[in-house]
């Protein structure tokens, strides 16, 4: 891991703060690099059971840095191609896609500016809590070039096509409730991440196979036809009810006890 990106684990609970705050957390290559390594390292940690995500220094992300656009030597052809497991995300992709990839919740605190592929990164996140000032904005276009960071998965069922359209096209920089309004943000909040650290600290307090179901069945469900759907959930049921740690969230629910799950 590079000190683009800091991580600290508590009560089952990983929190990963982009950490470029005199560039506003703006997206070099090795910011790239180190975003698909933590996403990468929680994954493999099955004791984690939900993400905070976050900006250092007051901002979420300020896009990419124009460095990687203005860098001759990178060549583009063959990082925009590489196929990196477990999807088929690139380099650039991963950043933000490896979010959603991930099997447990993963929720994300705005504040300051979230444009081009900051505003991506925090896409790939299932919940996003925003600050009322934050800032933000679909601004490849400006730079020449399109939202190339898996905006194409993860917009699509929050935001109709010509808006989506009409934000990119513009470019334009808007602001939380709006954001809200048209569906990017999961709500407004006072101090975002507080919100986020509650939310991550109920999930963790779960059942993991219950949460971790919960995402695998939304995630897969709305692309999915009814049958799908429906063969989907009693699949992911069978593989639930009746196991240790459901079994143990009714004991200690009829017992007014906190539960104590097994990872």
């Amino acid at each position: 891991m590079n000190e683009r990106v800091a991580i600290s684990i508590d009560s089952h609970v990983a929190e990963v703060t982009l950490n470029r705050a005199d560039k506003l957390n703006a997206l070099d290559i090795r910011m790239f690099e180190a975003l698909g390594a933590a996403a990468d390292r929680i994954a493999a940690d099955r004791s984690l059971r939900a993400v905070v995500l976050s900006g250092a220094g007051g901002n979420f992300c300020a896009g990419i840095d124009l460095s990687v656009l203005a860098n001759s030597e990178l060549d583009f052809d063959a990082v925009l191609v590489t196929a990196l497991e477990p999807s088929a995300a690139n380099l650039f992709q991963r950043a933000a896609y490896a979010w959603r990839e991930l099997p447990v919740p993963v929720i994300c605190a705005i504040e300051g500016v979230a444009f081009g592929g900051g505003l991506q990164v925090a896409l790939g996140a299932d919940i996003r809590y925003a600050a009322v000032g934050a800032e933000f904005s679909i601004m490849e276009a400006k730079w020449g070039i399109i939202p190339d960071m898996g905006l194409s998965t993860t917009l699509r069922h929050l935001v109709a096509p010509d808006r989506v359209k009409e934000l990119s096209w513009s470019a334009r920089v808007f602001g939380s409730e709006e954001a809200q309004r048209l569906g990017l943000i999961t709500s407004i909040a006072k101090d975002p991440l507080h919100m986020s650290r509650t939310l991550a600290a109920e999930c963790a307090a779960r059942s993991p196979q219950a949460v971790r179901g919960i995402k695998s069945l939304v995630n897969q469900a709305w692309q999915l036809s009814e049958k799908e759907s429906l063969a989907l959930e009693a699949r992911l049921q069978r593989d639930i009810i009746g196991g240790e740690n459901q079994i143990e969230a009714v004991e200690a629910n009829l017992g007014r006890r906190q539960p104590q799950f097994k990872d």
